[in-house]
């Protein structure tokens, strides 16, 4: 069984900077799909990055391109979402998904109906 567990949410002000840590049970890093969505009141869950930890290649939505970094370390674990530039629309809650089996993952990995495996999450807020 596939467990999820996210840490390092918090109160930030904009344009200041986060990073979040999804701790894994043991092997997911390094052979599962995994990704980060987020989940605001009132919308609907949103892909934010995924990272194909078999390969390291990764993805990002529009609105967190060049600002955000998904990365992994096979050692601890552990994947990360560095967030940077950090704007008031970011705030949400952070959940961390993993998956072993998502073909062309490269067109969907931002859906989350794909991933069987969440943490509970991590609240991120951002003030302006």
């Amino acid at each position: 069984q596939v467990q999820l567990v996210e840490s390092g949410g918090g109160s930030v002000q904009a344009g200041g900077s986060l990073r979040l840590s999804c701790a894994a049970s043991a092997y997911t890093v390094r052979t599962t799909y995994m990704a980060w969505f987020r989940e605001a009141p009132g919308k609907e869950r949103e892909g934010v990055a995924g990272i194909d930890t078999r390969d390291g290649r990764t993805y990002y939505s529009d609105s967190v391109k060049g600002r955000f970094t998904i990365s992994q370390d096979n050692a601890k674990n552990t994947l990360y979402l560095q967030m940077n530039s950090l704007k008031p629309e970011d705030t949400a809650m952070y959940l961390c998904a993993a998956d072993p089996y998502i073909t062309s993952f490269g067109y969907k990995w931002m859906d989350p109906v794909e991933y069987n495996h969440w943490g509970q999450g991590t609240q991120v807020t951002v003030s302006s």
